[in-house]
């Protein structure tokens, strides 16, 4: 029943290659899976690996870039506004990530192969996760899919409070933050600095309500089925450095390209020691970038994440020298600093991540500290620096949508910091209805029905 609700929730999609892509990676990986763990012979099991391996690559990368390439020819037909159901690719980025880790954990002797062909389908196709992830390890998802079926109230009332929490984020805060992130990126030109750095921030805000309230809304629809889906997200803007952003930003995503692409590669240039650790770094998120798009900007994203990240390695040796130097070795205040740093780190790669040209995200990215022609006309509306920064980012908006939003972003963190300090499924039967209730009100009240469409959407 599972396999067949997938089916036609990704049929609904309307995109017939989607489905066929999804049929060539589904019965590739389950026939090479079987002859991988069957195998005896070292250097047949590697070919069949690598054999398994270059079908889904091929595949992803054929529907990935198939706009790119036909673009290039036929640009009346490859572009975006199109919306031709040839070039969509929704889930193929992450079904095609799960099938290669499947094949790479037989070939290590990680797992045993699943010999049902049914529920190898549905491990790749299980509907919460297949648009926008988690990227669930097959070692992981398929005892879950294996267990005895029954109906557990517990799993169903926590994943509808974790669906209605994810759609908060998503429809009261992502959707009630883009108007503002979209009327500055799409012309950054026409803004000074202070608007282009809290438009930047924003987005860091919305990027997050976004993608994690989507996770949210997957993992509470699995649980209702008694399916316990990977955390994908775990405070990331709270993280101390880059590496540790990484660990909580995206999480499925980044445990796979540090298993199956920074581990090996780490392993291959060893003998460069701290120097082959950063380029194994640098590899690494570059590829992070390209698994996003064919795009400079892209490139450029992964690449700055790269640079922290083999930046940090080099100088790790001299780290503590320098808290000790400055007095921070040993205070609380070192945490507060590093988490400020960090989250300026991520939120200015966001800006190349967000633009829509390289030459756009240049201009934010070189304009941050400057001036516009907006201050002068803001400054004589509002008075101080709140106006010169508000004005500029309303555009045609009222006051009362900016609060709206602010007041939205501010629950979120409120609830954010709820939900590991008072678990709400454990408070008193008054106080818990109390917090239903005020989540229905919520999102009734501070809901934005705007077509903005989930952003991971185009991943």
């Amino acid at each position: 029943m599972l396999l067949v609700a997938s089916l036609f929730f990704y049929a609904s999609l309307r995109a017939p290659l989607l489905i066929a892509a999804w049929g060539l990676v589904v019965v590739s990986s389950y026939f090479c899976g079987r002859k991988i763990a069957s195998s005896s012979n070292e250097s047949t099991k590697r070919r069949l690996l690598w054999s398994g391996i270059a079908v889904n690559a091929v595949i992803l990368c054929c529907l990935k870039y198939l706009r790119y390439i036909v673009g290039l020819v036929f640009p009346s037909i490859a572009g975006p506004a199109t919306g031709n159901p040839l070039f969509v690719t929704l889930g193929v980025s992450y079904y095609t990530l799960q099938a290669i880790s499947y094949e790479v954990d037989l070939y290590l002797g990680i797992l045993e192969p699943e010999l049902h062909f049914g529920r190898f389908a549905l491990y790749l196709s299980f509907f919460p996760k297949m648009l926008q992830g988690p990227i669930e390890r097959a070692g992981d998802l398929i005892p879950q899919l294996e267990a005895p079926v029954a109906f557990q109230y517990e799993n169903v009332r926590s994943g509808l409070l974790l669906f209605g929490w994810g759609l908060f984020k998503k429809l009261a805060v992502a959707n009630r933050l883009a108007p503002f992130v979209n009327g500055v990126y799409y012309d950054p030109h026409q803004y000074g600095g202070a608007s282009l750095i809290v438009a930047t921030y924003m987005y860091a805000l919305q990027i997050y309500a976004d993608f994690s309230g989507y996770t949210d809304m997957a993992l509470g629809v699995g649980r209702m089925f008694n399916v316990r889906l990977t955390q994908n997200f775990n405070a990331p803007y709270l993280a101390t450095s880059v590496a540790d952003f990484w660990r909580r930003w995206h999480i499925s995503f980044s445990r796979w390209i540090l298993d199956y692409i920074f581990k090996p590669l780490q392993m291959e240039w060893r003998n460069a020691r701290i120097l082959g650790i950063a380029a194994a770094l640098m590899v690494t998120f570059v590829f992070s970038g390209l698994w996003h798009g064919v795009s400079l900007n892209f490139l450029v994203w992964g690449a700055l994440h790269g640079a922290y990240m083999a930046i940090a390695v080099l100088l790790r040796p001299w780290r503590n020298v320098v808290y000790d130097a400055i007095g921070l070795k040993n205070q609380s205040v070192r945490r507060v600093i590093q988490v400020f740093i960090t989250f300026n780190l991520v939120s200015f790669a966001w800006i190349f991540f967000r633009a829509n040209s390289l030459s756009s995200a240049w201009y934010v990215a070189s304009h941050l500290l400057s001036s516009g022609h907006h201050l002068s006309y803001a400054s004589t509306h509002m008075g101080g620096v709140v106006g010169r920064i508000l004005n500029p980012l309303l555009l045609d908006k009222s006051k009362s949508e900016f609060a709206l939003m602010a007041f939205s972003v501010c629950l979120m963190a409120a609830g954010n910091v709820m939900k590991k300090r008072l678990p709400v499924l454990r408070q008193p039967l008054w106080m818990r209805w109390s917090m239903y209730y005020g989540l229905v009100l919520a999102l009734i009240f501070l809901s934005a029905y705007n077509n903005v469409g989930f952003i991971y959407f185009n991943f």
